[in-house]
């Protein structure tokens, strides 16, 4: 085993929700992850889309006995004195796969090695693990402290994971606030927020206004929030579509330190510029609006993505009149009107 140590950190991290284009949903998760010599260890794991069990929507019990595993200050929940390092977002359970680990103490040390995709009780290293990946070792001061901070501070989490829906199309604002809160976030519709008390403002991570809200209108909800105190995030819907405008909330969502791997989107004519900091699944998905109105979802790229600035093809038919594309990743989403 090697004797160099790796520095460990941890860093706030988010699975971004979505209306697919199948009709199914993903739920929202806020997390922690793990950052080996400065870069998340997520980042390291090209084609998974996972959380760390120390995610914010377990009870406080729960979360403290996980960090206490981490710790070594219980004993190993799967064999070999393995633990796990990202679950399925939707379910955790250990039948939809995890990445593993063995976790051990060595003198001051702490090691994380055999890292290892896992479907039930017993794990194969040498079929299935993650070959390259560690052994890491961390200076146990280091390691100790940052999970200490994290269970007295209760978790490095977004406060406001709630949005206000203003527009004049009640129908629409009503699917998108279920679809907001299928997915766990927070939804609630009004016509004017200038009467609402300042500490229900402050509940609010985002507002997002519908196109036929007026500019003064728009400027009159965004100084109530100003006067309360509020720094929320402003969401001029591009079209009444139900995905599109989850994608586009959650997009206005991802806000402060969290890392990123999704780092730009353009589209114009007959492509999609997409970049990524590393190598990861980009999905992209392209909405317009036909002539009726009606809605049109064509699903146009699908697949692993290397660092780097990619050019995507989009189909005419899929861009033809008023239509937007999504990028989508793990952690990440972003959208875009299509430019002539």
């Amino acid at each position: 085993m090697s004797a160099a140590y790796a520095t460990f950190g941890l860093t706030p991290a988010m699975r971004a929700g979505g209306v697919l284009a199948d009709g199914g949903h993903e739920v929202h998760r806020d997390f922690v992850d793990f950052v080996v010599d400065g870069r998340p260890l997520l980042f390291r794991l090209s084609d998974l889309d996972a959380v760390s069990p120390l995610a914010s929507d377990v009870p406080p019990a729960v979360f403290t006995e996980q960090v206490r595993g981490l710790l070594r200050e219980t004993e190993p929940p799967l064999p070999g004195g393995r633990f796990v390092i990202y679950g399925c977002p939707e379910c955790a359970d250990l039948a939809c796969g995890a990445v593993t680990a063995v976790i051990e103490r060595d003198g001051e040390d702490y090691v994380w090695r055999d890292f290892a995709w896992q479907t039930g009780e017993h794990a194969d290293p040498g079929l299935n693990g993650y070959h390259g990946m560690g052994p890491f070792r961390f200076r146990g001061a280091e390691y100790r402290a940052a999970l200490a901070a994290l269970v007295a501070g209760g978790g490095p989490f977004p406060a406001r994971r709630r949005v206000l829906l203003i527009g004049a199309r009640v129908a629409v604002l009503a699917r998108l606030a279920a679809a907001l809160r299928t997915i766990g976030i927070g939804a609630d519709i009004t016509q004017d927020a200038t009467g609402v008390p300042a500490e229900e403002l402050r509940g609010y991570g985002a507002v997002a206004f519908g196109r036929a809200v007026s500019e003064p209108q728009r400027a009159g909800v965004m100084g109530a929030f100003e006067r309360a105190g509020v720094a929320v995030a402003r969401v001029d819907g591009l079209a009444p579509i139900v995905p599109l405008l989850v994608a586009q909330i959650e997009q206005a969502l991802h806000r402060g330190p969290l890392p990123r791997r999704l780092t730009s989107l353009a589209a114009a004519g007959g492509t999609a510029e997409v970049e990524v900091t590393s190598a990861c699944r980009v999905r992209v998905t392209a909405y317009r609006l036909d002539r009726l109105h009606r809605t049109r979802v064509r699903e146009v790229y699908d697949g692993l993505l290397e660092p780097g600035r990619h050019r995507v093809p989009l189909d005419r038919e899929a861009v033809n009149g008023e239509s937007f594309v999504v990028a989508r990743t793990t952690g990440g989403v972003l959208v875009r009107p299509v430019g002539r």
